[in-house]
């Protein structure tokens, strides 16, 4: 692990309790990491992961990092406060998206394993920015491969699909904020679970994988 450290920290009000994934959406990764100390930018993520695998520490778990911005999980509103954030080096959408090379997914794996045993997060609160802030962002997008690391404990993941409830309803129980417009929360549901179904509608396919993950979670949570 290399240290970088970016001044864009302070002081954290409460627990960590989620851990967010990003993609840098910038050229190259010292672009990113440039960007993320300068003072100027006023943005920062507590660890970046090159292509290589190679890892960077910008701001200490202990500290609030600047990576999420306006954002929602489960009713939990400015999730800085709350949250890990890790920056996976891709140039994004807008600078040619490809996939991720395993030896950086390797890196991302063992790097959110040690932070979920650190802080004790929930595999349903292992998220994307986009899950968090559907409005704004569509990081780290459908090329990211949620499925790999749910199948080694990071985050929650299924291939079912259950009969359709309400949807709104369902994705609200997953976490979402559906007080947002319908299509944007959406097409977040879809890039971190139905990847290859990039509709934005609430059609059934959406329908029915939102009803699989939420009895997921309930079972997960006890609850009936």
């Amino acid at each position: 692990m290399i240290f970088e450290p970016s001044p864009n920290a302070d002081e954290r009000q409460s627990r960590v309790s989620m851990l967010v994934m990003h993609y840098t959406g910038m050229p190259t990764a010292r672009s990113a990491i440039e960007l993320l100390k300068s003072p100027q930018a006023k943005v920062s993520a507590h660890y970046v992961v090159d292509e290589d695998g190679t890892i960077y520490n910008l701001v200490p778990e202990a500290m609030r990092a600047w990576h999420a911005g306006i954002s929602c999980w489960r009713g939990q509103r400015q999730l800085n406060d709350a949250s890990i954030g890790i920056e996976i080096v891709n140039p994004g959408h807008e600078w040619g998206y490809r996939p991720f090379p395993d030896a950086q997914m390797c890196a991302v794996l063992e790097l959110a394993q040690g932070v979920i045993a650190r802080h004790s997060i929930e595999k349903r609160d292992v998220v994307a920015h986009s899950d968090i802030a559907p409005n704004r962002k569509q990081d780290p997008g459908e090329l990211f491969d949620w499925p790999w690391l749910a199948e080694h404990g990071v985050g929650v993941w299924t291939e079912e699909f259950a009969p359709p409830g309400d949807l709104r309803e369902d994705l609200s129980t997953i976490g979402y904020d559906i007080g947002l417009a319908e299509k944007d929360v959406i097409l977040a549901f879809q890039r971190h679970f139905l990847r290859n179904h990039l509709s934005g509608l609430a059609d059934m396919p959406t329908a029915k994988r939102a009803s699989a993950l939420r009895r997921l979670i309930d079972a997960a949570d006890n609850r009936p």
